[in-house]
């Protein structure tokens, strides 16, 4: 498939009539085991990443891993967007720059933070990433909600990401019905809300005229808690509860396609 089309088609997902929910994985085999349940599109986690190599997430020390994911991942069969933290860099040249190296390994989408810092620098981040990788989904994220700050300046700050090309913006932390509602009727791009287990289901977010649904983090963090839970059940004697795929079948998801060296009947 032609790469215009492939965007194309990303980006027809946030125009559908059900918004796009965006499971994010961490490594080759939850992002195939997701496409093999069905999700057309796949977006990365920073903590997952930075959790699995030892460095603190949003902190702008994981470009080389993301890239490595991105590589690992960009093949497959899905629609890749990669989370990209706050584009490693406050330099908007070296994140245009990263966002071409994206594109080469096959993403067609990237998310990236502001982490509260100036919107004109992040604004200039998006025009730059726009600029290097035209055809890139930006999905642009404010983070007044998630850090604490509520809605100071949400409106103001995603006005200027529009304004710079962004494509969708992202507003984690934001769960007042009344106040997606009110910031999607301001938009002229679509709305990115992130999923909590106490906040809008998917329906209730789809009413309220979201066309984006992150789970961010959740699947891994999820993931290691049952890992938990399982080795606890062992240890004290209970049988552990819960799916879990057969080795198989999580073997089935490489590349390799190879089970003869199986630890399981």
């Amino acid at each position: 498939m032609p790469r215009e089309t492939v965007v194309t088609t990303f980006a027809e997902l946030h125009r559908g009539h059900e918004p796009l929910l965006l499971p994010n994985a961490w490594d080759h085999a939850s992002a195939g085991a997701l496409a093999a349940e069905g999700f057309r599109a796949v977006g990365t986690t920073s903590l997952g990443v930075a959790a699995a190599v030892g460095l603190p997430d949003g902190a702008s020390a994981t470009r080389d891993e993301t890239l490595r994911l991105a590589l690992t991942l960009g093949s497959g069969p899905y629609l890749l967007s990669v989370d990209a933290e706050d584009g490693y860099s406050e330099d908007p040249d070296e994140v245009g720059e990263f966002a071409r190296e994206l594109v080469a390994v096959g993403a067609v989408g990237i998310n990236l933070e502001d982490g509260l810092g100036s919107p004109a620098v992040h604004a200039a981040k998006i025009a730059a990433v726009k600029a290097a990788a035209p055809g890139l989904f930006v999905n642009a994220r404010t983070d007044t909600y998630w850090l604490g700050k509520g809605d100071t300046d949400t409106r103001a700050r995603l006005d200027a990401y529009q304004q710079a090309g962004a494509d969708c913006v992202f507003v984690p932390g934001l769960t007042e019905p009344h106040e997606i509602a009110a910031l999607v009727k301001h938009l002229d791009v679509p709305l990115n809300i992130l999923c909590t287990p106490t906040g809008p289901t998917l329906p209730q977010l789809a009413d309220l005229g979201v066309r984006r649904v992150s789970l961010g983090s959740l699947l891994y963090r999820r993931a290691l808690g049952a890992a938990l839970q399982t080795a606890l059940d062992i240890r004290e004697g209970r049988t552990p509860r819960g799916p879990a795929p057969s080795y198989g079948d999580v073997d089935a998801l490489s590349r390799r396609g190879d089970v003869t060296h199986s630890d399981e009947p």
